[in-house]
């Protein structure tokens, strides 16, 4: 069986990304990788991340993002910009810092088709992969795409959902709690384990999770 692997909040973390990757699960070709969103912002090598998906995607790795809330911010900042004060308070500038321009309207069109191509969910098999979560009280929780990348939760009633195992990032969680998650089998396995934030958070690991094993890899941020 062929590995599959999802990925939280990179969040500009270029270096536990790479690692990661390269060095830990060692991607292969033949594997597929699922990006849960929140590529840019906070950490400060947003272009570099963003770089290294389209490479990946160009070297013919099968390479799924997926829309984060702070790529959508970016986008409504692009397209409105009585919206840019909401991004930047949730440090956005520091993206346009990585990139090399003032301004996100003179964002490269490789960019801006990257950020605007992102997918809000994927399924695969039994599983799930979303940023943040689905509307719970929807007859189709796949319409929402506010709660998709906005509103996390940690247990599901719809029964459009019943059966599934949703894999998410969005809301930092320890990495003992993740284990836990997967532990006792939970249909609900959040995987954003706060590599932006320190250690003193209880944080500072890039996680992804090899979902057929359901085995967790992590990598320490530790620039």
């Amino acid at each position: 069986m062929n590995r599959l692997f999802a990925i939280g909040d990179i969040h500009g973390c270029f270096k536990p990304f790479y690692e990661l990757v390269v060095n830990v699960i060692d991607l292969k070709k033949e594997d597929r990788l699922i990006l849960l969103g929140d590529y840019i912002d906070r950490g400060f090598q947003s272009k570099e991340v963003i770089d290294f998906i389209i490479d990946l995607k160009a070297s013919g790795f099968d390479v799924t993002p997926l829309m984060g809330n702070h790529e959508a911010m970016l986008l409504e900042a692009y397209a409105d910009n009585g919206l840019l004060y909401h991004w930047y308070m949730n440090s956005g500038e520091t993206t346009l810092q990585s990139i090399g321009i003032q301004d996100v309207r003179d964002l490269e069109e490789t960019y801006l088709g990257f950020f605007s191509g992102l997918r809000r969910y994927e399924s695969i098999g039994k599983f799930l992969f979303v940023h943040a979560g689905f509307n719970d009280h929807d007859a189709d929780p796949f319409l929402d795409e506010y709660h998709m990348i906005w509103e996390s939760r940690l247990s599901y009633e719809n029964p459009v959902l019943h059966g599934k195992t949703i894999i998410h990032g969005h809301r930092p969680k320890t990495l003992e709690f993740v284990n836990k998650q997967i532990r006792v089998q939970s249909s609900v396995i959040p995987i954003d384990t706060g590599c932006v934030y320190g250690l003193g958070m209880g944080y500072g690991y890039l996680s992804a999770l090899e979902v057929n094993q359901m085995k967790l890899y992590s990598v320490l941020n530790d620039q």
